[in-house]
């Protein structure tokens, strides 16, 4: 085969050079370049080589890798079949046109993907590798990328705490899958193909969803617990109820009150594209509506201490209202080390200093008792109460 820069001269001055290039200026026909897609008919064709008549004007010839089928089109050839191939030689040592179909196919591929991209058409892709971003796929003999944030919620990694090594291994779990996809981006100058399971879910989903809308409520199964939410799947849906709408009192993760395969009732309260936001505790009566029922400012109480904080202690009440007794308010003295005044499970004494409904906040005081008996004791004199059985 001619050297590339044979090949450049050749194409230079093809017209004046050789018996094609003048045969060509004569006809009037568009000279092909390096690079070009030319169309023919099959001479003959075997293992080793395949001939291309071009036209009648010259005959072309496909050997070596550059016979590799990049798509089924080249996989059964015969006498005759009209076919396509790239120009990578002008003229070989026997004064043929050297071609490729490994080249034709790439582009023929490349093309597919820019109407798939323009068309919205929906396109099988096989999981060939994972990595932490995504999975690589391929589509025909074209690779190319999906995003984990375009993975449909029915492959998207759920790992709690975001643990990326187990976001890693889930995705590993998909290579050798195939799946449905949309082109989303593809520009074949920097061999990029990005693709979207996400985009296909959505549109597939879009008739269902349609049939629901905000305030509706919904029954499903808990399918998915994460640190921010858990996720409840109705019909072919499925929808966040985020840890704040969870129930009414703080919790510190979704598996205080949930796990998974649970049935639960939610009120849808927002719906974004194909994303559903559902609450549980707008299916409960607030309890806040009622505290100053209960409670009052200025009243004696008893708490259990759930969560130390820096800033002080978040305290249950009761099951469904809980309060916080500030770092402030839990000694006359600063405290350095609010552990030194109770632990988690202690059940202290306290004050109620505020309460507002709207807000679902209620204000403790352990100072406010010392300060009304006249007492000046220390923090690590308060004593701590076992936990109630």
């Amino acid at each position: 085969m001619a050297s590339k820069s044979a090949s450049k001269k050749q194409q230079k001055n093809l017209k004046e050079d050789t018996a094609f290039g003048k045969l060509l200026a004569e006809s009037g026909l568009k000279i092909p370049k390096v690079g070009d897609a030319v169309t023919g008919k099959i001479i003959s064709s075997s293992r080793r080589e395949v001939r291309i008549d071009l036209e009648g004007v010259t005959t072309g010839v496909v050997r070596g890798r550059e016979l590799f089928a990049e798509s089924a089109l080249y996989k059964e050839l015969k006498d005759g079949d009209e076919v396509e191939a790239t120009v990578i030689d002008l003229e070989n040592e026997h004064g043929e046109m050297e071609l490729s179909f490994r080249f034709a196919g790439q582009q023929r591929a490349w093309a597919d993907l820019q109407g798939f991209f323009a068309s919205g058409e929906t396109v099988p892709v096989k999981i060939l590798e994972a990595n932490k971003g995504g999975l690589i796929v391929q589509v025909s003999h074209i690779v190319g990328f999906l995003p984990v944030s375009q993975l449909s919620p029915d492959h998207y990694p759920r790992v709690t705490g975001g643990d990326k090594n187990k976001i890693l291994e889930k995705l590993k779990s998909y290579v050798d899958e195939s799946m449905d996809v949309r082109v989303i981006d593809v520009n074949e100058r920097e061999n990029k193909l990005i693709v979207s399971e996400k985009a296909v879910w959505e549109e597939r989903q879009k008739d269902i969803i349609s049939r629901f809308k905000v305030g509706d409520r919904v029954e499903g199964d808990v399918t998915a617990l994460a640190d921010f939410g858990a996720f409840i799947k109705f019909e072919s849906l499925e929808g966040l109820v985020h840890i704040s709408e969870i129930a009414w009192q703080r919790i510190d993760h979704p598996r205080d009150l949930l796990k998974v395969g649970d049935q639960a009732k939610a009120e849808i309260i927002g719906i974004e594209g194909s994303k559903i936001f559902l609450s549980m505790k707008k299916l409960i009566q607030d309890p806040w509506t009622g505290v100053q029922e209960k409670y009052q400012v200025g009243e004696t109480v008893q708490g259990k201490v759930l969560k130390i904080n820096p800033f002080g202690f978040f305290v249950e009440l009761d099951p469904e209202i809980h309060g916080l007794a500030h770092v402030s308010e839990l000694s006359a003295k600063p405290v350095a080390d609010v552990h030194t005044i109770a632990k988690p499970g202690d059940v202290l004494d306290f004050k109620i200093v505020s309460i507002e409904p709207r807000e679902h906040r209620l204000g403790l005081s352990i100072k406010a008792l010392s300060e009304s008996t006249g007492s000046k004791a220390e923090p690590a004199s308060v004593p701590a109460e076992p936990a109630a059985s």
